[in-house]
């Protein structure tokens, strides 16, 4: 008996080329999804879905997730079973110039997180 063929796991992300402004403010009018890209701006690096400190449940969290997908700030991918999030600044400057960037520096102020922002090299203005 043969085995199935397995394929990668995708996901569909979002073309920055047809995301609307709307799209991108109603993304970032949460103050969940504002966490989600604070925490990778601070990070610097992709994060795995699960590494995220948010308080909403492992469902709502994936809506936010999505929500942030499809408005195009966050990509997705996979690295074997986990799926990894990761900011797409240069994408948005292109479509948005300065706007990822202050959405990110509000975040880490209203947050409290500046001390963590500079270790990591995001410096609020």
């Amino acid at each position: 008996m043969a085995r199935p063929k397995t394929t990668p796991r995708t996901v569909d992300n979002a073309s920055v080329a047809e995301v609307t402004l709307q799209q991108f403010m109603e993304a970032v009018a949460d103050p969940v999804r504002r966490s989600v890209i604070a925490q990778l701006a601070i990070a610097g690096h992709d994060l795995s879905c699960g590494t995220f400190d948010l308080p909403v449940s492992r469902s709502t969290a994936t809506h936010h997730f999505n929500v942030l997908r499809e408005a195009g700030i966050i990509r997705q991918h996979y690295q074997g079973t986990t799926k990894m999030n990761s900011l797409r600044p240069d994408d948005l400057d292109a479509r948005f110039p300065g706007l990822l960037r202050a959405v990110i520096d509000a975040c880490v102020r209203e947050n409290g997180q500046a001390a963590e922002a500079r270790q990591a090299g995001v410096r609020p203005r």
